[in-house]
């Protein structure tokens, strides 16, 4: 739904767009393409893809016609190799990708692949991946990574969105920001020995998995902010992790 609000997290993201250089492309890794694969969307048109029930029809008729990019897709394969990465010429952006960016970049003009979350594989591979796509960086691409630090539906207040964030939610996002800062990524790879509050805050994987390619995609020494955060519902964080 914050695709249609105006709020701290809309406004958060719209300022982003405004204050950060503008990319030549987009590479987004959204915790909604959760497949048995590494894949991309190859298509020069990538579809809007309305991924969910019971929701306001004003949210079925929102469209991102943002461009794809071919070359992007074939440099994330190339770069990736010897790993296996699927070209989809049927797929599009999910919500977690227009969702945000119709916000960041709302006149849809910077062209846009998708990168799927390969659900076979564990968290040190995502982080890996994450490493070898920093290249990307330097040729002009923003990498996103879309999901949540903090994502537990079964605790979710429904009906109450703006309830108190739950305290295990809020000591987990604070750990989880320090380490960040530290650049203590090993602990966030394994996190499910960081305890109870990990594992109440990440109880399946994919809203998380994309924040290791962010992470991944950090140089060393390279500044870490937070310029957007909040809680929804008390168990869904709305943290941004913004990298440079």
């Amino acid at each position: 739904m914050n695709a249609l609000a105006q709020n701290q997290y809309t406004e958060g993201w719209a300022n982003i767009g405004k204050t950060i250089p503008r990319p030549q492309a987009i590479l987004a890794i959204s915790a909604h393409w959760y497949v048995p694969a590494t894949a991309v969307t190859a298509n020069e048109q990538p579809r809007t893809i309305h991924d969910f029930g019971g929701f306001p029809v004003e949210l079925y008729q929102i469209q991102y016609p943002a461009p794809g990019d071919l070359k992007l897709a074939g440099r994330v394969q190339e770069i990736l190799a010897p790993q296996p990465v699927a070209m989809d010429v049927t797929g599009g952006l999910d919500h977690g990708t227009w969702a945000v960016l119709c916000h960041v970049f709302p006149q849809a003009d910077i062209p846009i692949v998708q990168l799927s979350i390969d659900h076979r594989q564990p968290p040190q591979f995502h982080f890996e991946l994450g490493k070898q796509l920093a290249a990307l960086r330097d040729e002009g691409v923003l990498i996103i990574g879309s999901g949540n630090l903090v994502h537990n539906l079964r605790a979710y207040a429904w009906g109450n969105p703006t309830t108190a964030a739950y305290d295990w939610a809020t000591r987990f996002d604070a750990m989880a920001r320090e380490l960040m800062i530290q650049g203590q990524d090993e602990r966030l790879i394994d996190y499910p020995q960081l305890g109870q509050d990990a594992m109440l805050s990440i109880p399946t994987p994919e809203h998380y998995l994309p924040l290791l390619y962010v992470l991944g995609c950090r140089q060393e020494g390279e500044a870490i902010s937070f310029p957007v955060e909040g809680y929804e519902g008390g168990s869904i964080s709305m943290l941004t992790v913004q990298v440079g």
